[in-house]
């Protein structure tokens, strides 16, 4: 089967279920991305917007491990629901809270509203998270094998799309209307997410489990063994946080050195302009996958946003700056999709969330600890430094001249780390085991196509390179793909579990 079939049931449905997270996650960056404009904007703090994004990373962190857990013992349509009502609530809170309490309270970075009100946003973006550990299942459950990667090239795409409408809206929101209406419209269109998903129904989503699967919280010692029961998964799961090393950086710094350079409306605008790179390079990646070994394909994408980390500000040009953001756009999506595909085939079923909670949580820890250095670290010593008479004439024949000199000097700083670090990855013998692994896992013909296909295979390629196999418990069906339930073109199912 080539991706230029038509798709299957299975796959119409998945793509309901995709746009429906799409909107779901346009709306919490909506908010996400407004909250940081109008921090900054107003406290002109890098260390305020420091610590949001940092925290946000933290959250999720700490988040990921309990929702990888709750998407492996639950249904996946009823976690996406339980999501999108716990972001609902907390947009709420935060607008009763900005109806209520005067602006100058909510920015006072000493007082404890202003930190109230920037957790529950926070915590009701990151819950977001947890509906996007169910999409990448869904995957699985309703994607045949060989259209994995197209499939979350997919996800790229509308990831994109998002990005685009979000950066331009929240700057325009921020802008014009202020703080107030951008939580009205988050609120508005986190309701319209889940009445629609209310209408959709998921076949095969039901829950099968390992006969020890027994915790309800945190399931730590089920998400170690699950990833250590392939060869070279957490060497994988390590490649995937250099990317977010320099992520904590961009986080941190963006922001201040794009507002630098433009109006905040204009800046929301360049930035969904350069967003269009999201697109191109998830467009990319569903027609034309990933190559054979994606776990390559990655470190080789990683190496180059380093390159283009390093370079992209060594110039205040605000066009170098623009065309920057697009290029690294287009890799993103090959970053994600890389990981996301090799875990598809190689982890069972029933291990999924978990693996792709732990995975989130581990990647996700590494751009907190650089936002919280670097914001504090460049607002205090770096900037000051660029922007006094010395400092300037030391970076004007690297960095040449400009007000934001001090950020561009992080940005290459951290460019050259991870070209560096990803280099060096490909060397190792865990790049070599996880390329095994992937190969050993491919369903054969005779297998078929369903996750009950990919799930043995993933044994056995445990096996292969020495590691326990993972018993698979997922749902049985006899003929992949074939034997799912009748669904409508619309993507409903008579009778789901």
């Amino acid at each position: 089967m080539t991706a230029t079939e038509p798709r299957t049931s299975g796959e119409r449905t998945f793509m309901h279920v995709l746009v429906n997270t799409a909107l779901a996650n346009l709306t919490t960056s909506f908010l996400w991305f407004g909250l940081t404009f109008w921090v900054y904007l107003e406290t002109r703090s890098v260390l305020a917007t420091g610590i949001i994004g940092g925290a946000y990373m933290l959250f999720v962190a700490f988040g990921s491990m309990l929702f990888g857990t709750i998407v492996d013992h639950h249904r996946k349509l009823r976690v996406m629901l339980l999501s999108g009502s716990v972001t609902l609530l907390a947009f709420s809170l935060a607008g009763a809270m900005y109806l209520l309490l005067p602006e100058p309270s909510l920015l006072d970075l000493g007082a404890p509203w202003f930190w109230l009100f920037t957790a529950i946003i926070l915590a009701g973006a990151v819950v977001e998270h947890m509906r996007n550990i169910a999409l990448s299942t869904t995957v699985t459950m309703l994607v045949p094998d060989e259209r994995h990667a197209n499939a979350n090239g997919m996800v790229g795409t509308v990831q994109g799309i998002a990005f685009i409408v979000t950066s331009v809206f929240s700057g325009l929101a921020i802008g014009r209307l202020g703080m107030g209406w951008t939580i009205a419209i988050a609120i508005a269109l986190t309701a319209v997410s889940l009445a629609h998903l209310m209408t959709l129904r998921v076949p095969e989503d039901v829950v099968a489990l390992d006969d020890d699967d027994t915790v309800r919280g945190i399931d730590m010692r089920g998400s170690i063994r699950a990833v250590l029961a392939i060869g070279g998964l957490f060497a994988l799961i390590v490649f995937s946080t250099f990317n977010n090393l320099i992520g904590g950086v961009y986080m941190a710094l963006m922001d201040p050195y794009g507002l630098e350079l433009f109006t905040v409306e204009m800046w929301g605008v360049v930035f969904g302009v350069a967003s269009t790179g999201f697109i191109v390079g998830g467009l990319a990646i569903a027609k034309f996958g990933l190559g054979k070994r994606p776990i390559r394909t990655l470190l080789l994408v990683v190496m180059a946003m380093g390159v283009l980390g390093a370079l992209f500000t060594i110039r205040e040009w605000w066009w170098l700056y623009a065309a920057g953001i697009w290029l690294y756009m287009c890799l993103i999506p090959a970053a994600e999709a890389a990981e996301q595909t090799i875990i598809q085939r190689v982890v069972p079923m029933s291990r999924q969330g978990r693996v792709f909670g732990f995975a989130m949580a581990f990647e996700s820890a590494a751009a907190p600890i650089t936002a919280f250095l670097i914001a504090p670290i460049a607002e205090f010593w770096i900037i000051p430094w660029a922007r006094s008479e010395s400092g300037s004439a030391a970076l004007e024949p690297l960095l040449g001249t400009g007000v934001a000199r001090g950020i561009a000097l992080v940005f290459l700083a951290a460019g050259i780390i991870m070209v560096i670090a990803a280099a060096l990855a490909l060397l190792t013998k865990s790049y070599r085991r996880i390329s095994a692994s992937y190969d050993a896992s491919a369903p054969t013909a005779a297998e078929g196509d369903g996750p009950e296909a990919t799930a043995a295979a993933a044994g056995a390629a445990a096996g292969a390179v020495g590691a326990a196999p993972e018993r698979s418990d997922a749902t049985p069906r006899s003929g992949g793909q074939s034997s799912m339930r009748s669904v409508s073109d619309d993507g409903s199912a008579a009778d789901p579990r």
